[in-house]
């Protein structure tokens, strides 16, 4: 059985999934870029100096959720041709990255297309995020006992007279 073959059987995470999340989050990267540098300059100025900042953290947010989603479909990608073993990209740095929450508070004031982009960003994100946690339940829990023999073996090997 092959990598990709034992990736499909024992995950939900197969190379088809993480080519459509990818195309999904290229395609909003490009659309909040889009917005967010040139569009979104007449409901800039249209806002509260104090909402404009939250408007410009949000952004920011977006943007970092974005930047972690691309960057964990490239280490399944990675995975899934052989440059990485799973046991590598299933390290903690390889891990999905933490983007901070919305405040609802800022959300509420924001223009509709700010708010359509920020809420895209964050399902996308929860939904690799549950596939990320998911790749770590699939994984073999260590057994207690396993781990005790194997130290009492040590323990033997090394006590043992000479």
């Amino acid at each position: 059985m092959s990598n990709s073959e034992a990736a499909t059987a024992g995950s939900r995470i197969t190379p088809r999934l993480v080519e459509s999340l990818y195309t999904e989050a290229m395609l909003l990267a490009d659309e909040a870029r889009t917005y967010f540098d040139t569009a979104s300059r007449a409901d800039r100025d249209a806002l509260d100096p104090f909402v404009r900042v939250g408007f410009a953290c949000e952004s920011l947010k977006v943007t970092t959720r974005l930047m972690h989603i691309i960057a964990w479909l490239l280490t399944q990608r990675a995975v899934e041709t052989g440059e990485l073993s799973e046991t590598c990209g299933r390290r903690p740095e390889r891990r999905l990255g933490h983007a901070g929450a919305s405040d609802p508070q800022v959300l509420e004031q924001l223009p509709a297309a700010a708010k359509a982009l920020i809420s895209s960003s964050i399902d996308l994100y929860e939904r690799v995020g549950r596939l990320d946690e998911e790749q770590l339940s699939d994984q073999p829990v260590p057994s207690p006992a396993r781990a005790l023999m194997g130290r009492l073996e040590r323990d033997l090997i090394w006590n043992a007279p000479r």
